[in-house]
C-alpha cells in the first residue's frame, strides 16, 4: 500500500472518552441499528493518541472533529470538552458542533456554540426516510420543516457552515436548502451515502449528486464509503471516488477518514492508500487540494495547519 506523499488534513473524524462523557449510542444497551452492522469494536475510548497511531505514516497537518451524538441535552458540553482536548493534544484544528435545529432553544444554543473558537459550523442530521420510496415532506426535523429552517437561517449570522449528512434521495431537499440560503456553505458528508455498488443504486446516487452539485455553495467529503460485511477496497470504491470528483470538481472535494467509525470496514492506511491510488494520475497539485488544501479553505483553518 502506498500512502499519499502530500500533507493531509483529515476533514472528518471523531474523539470520545466513554469513561468521562455520555454518548448514548456508544454506552446504552441494546446497541442501535447501525449502517455498518455490528459496531461493538468502536464502543471504547478513541482519543488523540489512538488517532495519531492510526495516521502513522501520513504527513498529518490538521484535522476537523465532527460531533459524535453526545448527550443531546448538553451539546455545548461537547464543544467545551473538545476545546480542552485540543489545548492538551494539538488536535483537532477545528470542530463541527451539534444543535438540534427544530428545538425551541436552538437560537440560544447556536449563540452559545458561536463562542467557541474551534467551532466552524454545525451538523444536525435531518429526519430522513429509510429508502427513496418512503419519503414524506415536512416531517419534524427535516429540511422541509419550517421550524428547522427558521433556526437554519441563523447560521449565516454566525458565519457557520452546515455539515449535511443525509442519504442521496434527500439531496433534492438539500439543493433547495442551498438555493434558499446561498450564503451558508453546505458540506455533504460521506459522499451522499450510497448504500451499495449495484448499478441501480449508483444510477440514483449519481443523478442526485449531479443535481445537488449545481449549487455553488456546496462541497463534499469523500468518506463513509464502507459497506456492511464487506472490507473496504479500491476495487469497490474507485468509481465512486472518481465520479464524485468529476461531479463536484477538484476544488470542492475533501478526503476524510470518518475514524474510528470507518475502522469497522478498513484500516486508515487501507482507506487513504485507496484514495491515493484512485487519484495518483491527477498529479500532486490536485492531490494536495483533495487531501488538505480544500479542507483548509472550506473549514477556514489557520495557516498553522500548513506544511
Amino acid at each position: 500500500m502506498s500512502l499519499p506523499d502530500v500533507p493531509v488534513i483529515d476533514a472528518h473524524h471523531h474523539f470520545w472518552d466513554l469513561d468521562k462523557n455520555y454518548l448514548p449510542w456508544l454506552r446504552d444497551e441494546p446497541p442501535i441499528p447501525f449502517r455498518y452492522g455490528d459496531y461493538s469494536a468502536i464502543r471504547k475510548n478513541y482519543m488523540p493518541p489512538d488517532f495519531r497511531r492510526d495516521t502513522e505514516g501520513l504527513n498529518l497537518v490538521g484535522s476537523v472533529f465532527i460531533e459524535t451524538e453526545w448527550d443531546r441535552s448538553d451539546s455545548v458540553g461537547e464543544s467545551r470538552w473538545v476545546e480542552q482536548v485540543a489545548k492538551q493534544s494539538g488536535l483537532p484544528s477545528a470542530m463541527v458542533c451539534h444543535v438540534t435545529l427544530h428545538r425551541s432553544d436552538a437560537a440560544d444554543e447556536l449563540a452559545q456554540q458561536a463562542r467557541f473558537a474551534l467551532v466552524r459550523g454545525l451538523r444536525h442530521k435531518p429526519a430522513a426516510a429509510p429508502s427513496p420510496d418512503k419519503k414524506q415532506k415536512g416531517l419534524p426535523g427535516s429540511m422541509d420543516d419550517p421550524t428547522w429552517r427558521r433556526s437554519y437561517a441563523l447560521l449565516e449570522k454566525y458565519n457557520f457552515s452546515f455539515d449535511l449528512q443525509t442519504p442521496w434521495w434527500h439531496l433534492e431537499e438539500g439543493a433547495r436548502l442551498a438555493a434558499d440560503f446561498p450564503r451558508t456553505p453546505i458540506i455533504l458528508n460521506h459522499t451522499g451515502l450510497p448504500r451499495n455498488r449495484s448499478p441501480e443504486e449508483l444510477a440514483g446516487w449519481r443523478q442526485a449528486m449531479e443535481r445537488f452539485a449545481k449549487a455553488p455553495n456546496v462541497s463534499v467529503k469523500i468518506s463513509g464509503l464502507g459497506e456492511p460485511g464487506i472490507a473496504w477496497s479500491i476495487e469497490r470504491n474507485r468509481d465512486v471516488i472518481l465520479d464524485t470528483i468529476g461531479i463536484f470538481g477538484e476544488d470542492r472535494c475533501m478526503f476524510a477518514s470518518n475514524f474510528p467509525v470507518d475502522g469497522l470496514t478498513g484500516s486508515f492506511a487501507t482507506i487513504f492508500s485507496g484514495f491515493n491510488e484512485a487519484t495518483r494520475t491527477m498529479g500532486p497539485a490536485v492531490q494536495r487540494k483533495l487531501f488538505a488544501d480544500n479542507a483548509r479553505h472550506i473549514y477556514r483553518l489557520s495557516e498553522s495547519t500548513a506544511p
